[in-house]
């Protein structure tokens, strides 16, 4: 018995009715749960208008003040990236048996790269700087683990993909783990480790300009606190230079790493 067209659309139109009332019946469920009141937003639309108002009249004279700390975030997350890759490296090395050949040692490092990996970033500034101090050294190597928990995670997956014929011929001459790799293994996955790289100091400059809000420098101290003191004006500004900033730091990485494929 064929299934005329029309009964066909009759039962896509009702699997997708059924779709979007199970959707509804779980945010219900999910409001509920959360005890979230929405109501609080209707209550307080007139701060969201006042605060909107004072945000769309951006404060230029500000601007030139902003050089200094916009600078100091691109470093931070240069060299906070530089030092995670640079740690990642090895570890992604060590984190897959391809090249360790001892399953106990990889499961080792993966299990450090899941620890390191389960911090968040702001509860890792936060930690640093109650260890550290302020400032933007506790910025860097906030950063810095960020970068080598995410960056080892991708190199060491890389690695378990590549072609192991060149891996069986160095073995079979007589190379030892180290030399194995050098030759046959880090030559397959060079341009993704770059390209990686390049990907984590992109995000890194999106995330260091919150980490001011627990102190570790940046722009994102001056944000913190323009929105302490109620300065709207100068909140907006250094909204949109965040903006022009990540989005050329965006378009450049993603030029780099197209050309790195």
């Amino acid at each position: 018995m064929s299934v005329k067209p029309k009964d066909t659309i009759h039962f896509k139109w009702r699997k997708q009715l059924l779709i979007v009332c199970l959707l509804l019946l779980l945010f219900q469920g999910s409001v509920w749960v959360t005890e979230a009141d929405f109501q609080k937003i209707a209550t307080h639309s007139d701060q969201i208008v006042v605060f909107l108002s004072r945000l769309i009249h951006p404060d230029f004279s500000y601007f030139p003040k902003l050089i200094g700390p916009l600078i100091k975030t691109l470093q931070m997350s240069l060299l906070g990236t530089f030092i995670g890759v640079i740690i990642a490296i090895p570890v992604s090395f060590l984190a897959t048996t391809v090249v360790t050949g001892n399953p106990v040692v990889s499961t080792f490092f993966r299990f450090i790269l899941g620890v390191v990996r389960t911090i968040p970033t702001l509860l890792l500034a936060a930690l640093f700087v109650a260890i550290f101090g302020i400032g933007e050294a506790t910025g860097v190597l906030t950063i810095g683990v960020f970068t080598f928990g995410m960056v080892s995670q991708l190199m060491f997956q890389a690695i378990e993909t590549i072609d192991f014929e060149p891996i069986e011929a160095q073995l079979a001459v007589g190379a030892n783990r180290t030399q194995m790799a050098v030759w046959a293994v880090a030559p397959q996955v060079f341009s993704q480790f770059a390209s990686y790289s390049f990907y984590a100091f992109e995000v890194n400059v999106r995330a260091s300009t919150v980490l001011g809000y627990v102190g570790a420098g940046g722009i994102g101290v001056i944000l913190n606190s323009s929105l302490a003191l109620l300065k709207y004006e100068r909140v907006s500004i250094i909204l949109l230079t965040i903006l022009v900033t990540v989005a050329i730091v965006d378009k450049l990485s993603e030029r780099v790493r197209r050309s790195l494929q």
